[in-house]
C-alpha cells in the first residue's frame, strides 16, 4: 500500500519533513492554494526523495481553498483542470521528472465521487492529454464499496484508476466522507490512524462514524498536509506500514 499527502499548498510548511516518509505527493497546482515557485520547490523535493508526482487540481477557489463547490461548463471544467496539470507538467519538465497521476482537490474530489458526470468531465480532460503524452496520466479516487460505474467510465477513456483511503477523515455509512462541517469529520489522533492503517493492512473492513463496516479495494492510503500534526501521523504510518512489509 502507498502513503500518499497533499503538499506544496502554503509557503511555509512542513513538506521538506514529509516528503521523504511518503511514496506519492499530490502537488497543489495553484487554484486553491501555493504559488509557482512553492510548487517548483516541491517537485524539487519529490524529485529528490523519489516520491511519485501527481497533479492536485481544484476549483478556481483559492478564497476558500478549493472547498466550496462551483458550477463550471463541461468546457470550463476540462479547461480548468488541464491548465492545472499542464502548469505542474511544465515544472517537472524543468526539474528532469514528471507527472504520473491525477488526483483533485477539496470540493472538486467530493464532487466527482457524487457526481458521474463531473467525473467524466474530468476522465475527458485528462485523456485529450494522455493522446498526446508518453507518459499516460493515471486517476487517483476516493475506494467505494460499488466503484463499478467509475471504473466502467475510466475504461472508456483507457485511463488506470488508483483508489485511495483517508487516514484522517470520518466515514459516512455509504462510504463517502464526513462533510468537513461536521464535529469527528477529521481524525487528529495517532492510535485512531494508526488502528485504520492496520485495519486496511490486515485486509478487515474501514469502520464508519456509525461503526458500520466498509469493504473496498484500497491502493494508497492518504493523509492531507493541512491536518493537525500530519507530520506525527505520517511518522506512525510509516512505521506501521514498513513493519507489515
Amino acid at each position: 500500500m502507498k502513503l500518499n499527502c497533499d503538499l506544496g499548498e502554503f509557503k511555509d510548511n512542513n513538506d521538506a519533513d514529509i516528503m521523504p516518509l511518503i511514496d506519492m505527493a499530490n502537488i497543489a497546482c495553484g487554484f486553491h492554494g501555493s504559488d509557482p515557485l512553492t510548487i517548483k520547490n516541491t517537485v524539487k523535493l519529490a524529485h529528490q526523495h523519489q516520491v511519485i508526482i501527481g497533479a492536485h487540481p481544484s476549483y478556481p477557489d483559492v478564497e476558500n481553498f478549493g472547498r466550496q463547490s462551483m458550477q463550471l461548463t463541461s468546457s470550463d471544467l476540462m479547461a480548468n483542470v488541464q491548465y492545472q496539470i499542464g502548469a505542474l507538467q511544465a515544472l517537472c519538465s524543468a526539474e528532469n521528472t514528471q507527472v504520473h497521476y491525477v488526483k483533485p482537490h477539496g470540493a472538486l474530489y467530493n464532487d466527482m465521487m457524487k457526481d458521474l458526470n463531473l467525473f467524466t468531465g474530468i476522465c475527458a480532460a485528462i485523456a485529450q492529454l494522455n493522446q498526446r503524452s508518453h507518459q499516460p496520466l493515471s486517476l487517483m479516487i476516493q475506494a467505494l464499496t460499488n466503484s463499478g460505474p467509475f471504473e466502467q467510465i475510466a475504461k472508456q477513456y483507457q485511463i488506470h484508476l488508483y483508489f485511495e483511503a483517508f487516514a484522517d477523515r470520518a466515514y459516512l455509512d455509504n462510504g463517502l466522507l464526513v462533510p468537513r462541517s461536521e464535529t469527528g469529520a477529521v481524525l487528529t489522533n495517532n492510535h485512531d490512524v494508526v488502528n485504520r492503517c492496520q485495519d486496511i493492512l490486515q485486509q478487515k473492513p474501514l469502520l464508519s462514524a456509525n461503526q458500520k463496516p466498509l469493504q473496498f479495494h484500497i491502493d494508497a492510503l492518504c493523509v492531507h498536509g493541512d491536518t493537525p500534526n500530519a507530520l506525527g501521523m505520517i511518522k506512525a504510518l510509516r512505521a506501521t506500514i514498513n513493519a507489515d512489509k
